[in-house]
């Protein structure tokens, strides 16, 4: 087994709580880990044998181009897509930073992050 990861794909984005979130947009960065047995391709140097990095980007984008209230509900999609839609993926980790919170004070980033296996 082994992981495939992608670090700091950065979008705006139209998530939150608030009107003015899903209005204005606001800065994000996703991290995503999938788990997989990507021997075959190790030794045969086929991208067909493992996970492509393109397909895990598109269905983050595609993700992130929908607007919702709650992190939760973004990183449940992603996660979902993963594991139904790329083949060979045992489980997938997504982190999803909302940079520069609308909170009432200093913040860098609000993080909500899920991990499922396949059979979960």
């Amino acid at each position: 087994m082994g992981k495939i990861c992608l670090k700091g794909l950065k979008f705006k984005a139209y998530h939150g709580y608030y009107d003015v979130e899903r209005e204005q947009g606001n800065l994000f960065e996703v991290d995503i880990t999938v788990k997989t047995n990507f021997h075959k391709a190790a030794v045969d140097d086929e991208l067909s044998y493992t996970i492509d990095y393109e397909d895990l980007y598109s269905i983050i984008k595609e993700e992130m181009d929908k607007s919702s209230k709650l992190l939760e509900h973004v990183v449940q999609l992603i996660v979902d897509r993963v594991l139904d839609e790329l083949k060979g993926v045992k489980w997938v980790e997504v982190i999803l930073s909302k940079l520069n919170p609308p909170i009432k004070g200093d913040c860098e980033r609000a993080i909500v992050s899920l991990k499922k296996r396949s059979d979960d």
